[in-house]
Order: C-alpha cells, then structure tokens, then sequence
C-alpha cells in the first residue's frame, strides 16, 4: 500500500470528491471555499472554479453537465464561465447547507442537509428524481454524510457524524424507497467518526474518519475491517477512481484544526491517493434528469 498527496489544495473544507470516467479526472469540492476544483492525475494540474455560495456535492448528467447541492438547494452548475442556476430548494430554512451527496444506480441525486451551527436533528435527506421532482426520505438528522449503496443495490447507507451512527436502509432501486433503518455500525467509542464514504465491487463500506486521521473499511455485516493511517487529522470523504478504480482518493479539511495545530499539519486540506489496496470501486452514476 502506498499514500501519496496528489493535490496540494489547502482545502477548508474538502467534500464530494467524485471520479469523472469519461473524463478520467477526479473532481471535488471545497465546500466553504467555496471551490469546485479538478485534478488531471496524469498531468497534476488542478483547475479551481469560484461558486456564490457553499456548495456540498456535485454529480454529473448523462450530457457531461453538473448538478449540485448548494446552500440554495439542487442547481445547474456550468463552469466555463461559472454560471449557476438554481433549480429547486426544498429546505428554504436560514442556516440550512446541502452537504453529502450522490447518485443511486437509476441517476436520482440523494444530498442531506445540516445546519450551519450543527443544531441536532435539523438536517432531512432529500432525493432529487430525473424529473426534477424531490421526496423527502429521512429527517431529524444533525450532520448528513455517509451516502453510499451496496453493489447488489438492496441497501444505502447514510451517516449521521454527530449522532455517531450509520445506518443501513432495505433500498428499492426501481423506486428510490429507503425503508427499515436501522443501526448499520456506531461510533460512540471511536475518536473519528464517520464522513463521507463509497464501497468497493465486494460490498466493503469505505470512510473517511474525521478527527481520527484514518480511512476504515467496514464489511457488509459492519464489522470493522481494516483502518488506515493517513498524515492528517480530518479526512473528509473517500472515493474510487483511476483508469482501472483501484486508486482510493481522499478529500481533507483545515477548517477543524485547532488553534496551534496548523504548524504540525501542513498537509491538512490536501488530497491524498491510496494505492496497492487490493480493491476496487464502482463507478459513480451520472443524473439521469
């Protein structure tokens, strides 16, 4: 196993980090920036777009377009020049951001909102379908994150950071219905918790642990699998891609820190590259609206 940084963003806030298989090129953003920002791995250059306002996820269409989840809701992001316009807010609450979020296998986009001051139980998970209607499938949520669907399409997952749960979910993929929560694996005697996460081709359940410098894989039955050491605090959100999806990248944040630990992270907000893990991901879905 080897750990490289492939990108020296200083990101505030890394988050939905996603692989671009068309493009062969890895997207993310940084959420309070705020930045949409895409690395080529084979040159190492980054390009970085502005946005308006806080923006916590983004997927592509079946066209090559972006749609995200920014703090006015679900928006159509065009980036040469940056242009966005905004489609739908199903959460018009002061304070409320979007935060994690991604495609299930039928291109419906899932994104949990959160408030800005992490009051308890006021994030909802919404589900924005190809006709650009959305549906509300879980609330009293303090801080979404965790969104991610096993391979053979009959259970999501989805992390609540501050109540210290994931949870796993009986999934409908022909109708988007997310029923029967209940605990996938706690955190309540772990120093991380879990962020943003994505499973390999065997069902393994990978996330980033905030607070605690590590990625964990966890196996279907959530059981702790394997924990890996990353050289900063706050990893935010993993994610496979590369030509063959066996290279695991990892977003990280700076805004965590406290006073005084700067000086001893100075990779803290970067993104790293995990290589030689024996695994595989599965390709993102696009939006199908």
């Amino acid at each position: 196993m080897k750990i490289e940084c492939a990108a020296q963003t200083g990101d505030a806030l890394g988050e939905g980090v996603i692989w671009n298989v068309a493009q062969q090129k890895l997207y993310w953003v940084d959420a309070f920036g705020p930045h949409i920002r895409c690395l080529d791995p084979l040159t190492g250059k980054v390009d970085s777009w502005q946005m308006p306002e806080v923006i916590g996820s983004l997927v592509f269409d079946n066209n090559g377009g972006i749609v995200a989840g920014l703090e006015s809701g679900f928006c159509r992001v065009s980036l040469d020049p940056v242009r966005v316009e905004p489609v739908v807010n199903p959460q018009p609450e002061t304070g409320i951001i979007f935060n994690d979020g991604k495609c299930d296998r039928r291109g419906r986009y899932f994104v949990g909102t959160m408030h800005r001051e992490f009051r308890a139980g006021a994030g909802v998970l919404w589900r924005l379908d190809p006709d650009w209607s959305v549906h509300r499938i879980d609330s009293g949520i303090s801080v979404s994150n965790g969104l991610a669907w096993s391979p053979d399409n009959k259970t999501m997952y989805f992390a609540d950071t501050r109540s210290l749960v994931v949870y796993a979910y009986d999934y409908d993929i022909e109708t988007g219905a997310a029923e029967n929560r209940r605990d996938f694996f706690r955190t309540d005697d772990m120093v991380g918790r879990v962020d943003g996460a994505t499973v390999d081709t065997e069902g393994y359940y990978w996330c980033a642990m905030i607070h605690d410098g590590s990625v964990c894989r966890y196996s279907p039955a959530g059981k702790l699998d394997r924990r890996i050491e990353l050289p900063v605090k706050h990893p935010t959100m993993c994610s496979f891609g590369g030509a063959d999806l066996d290279t695991l990248y990892v977003v990280t944040a700076r805004r965590f820190l406290k006073p005084g630990e700067e000086a001893g992270q100075p990779l803290a907000g970067n993104v790293f590259a995990i290589t030689g893990l024996d695994a595989r991901g599965i390709a993102e879905p696009t939006f199908a609206g």
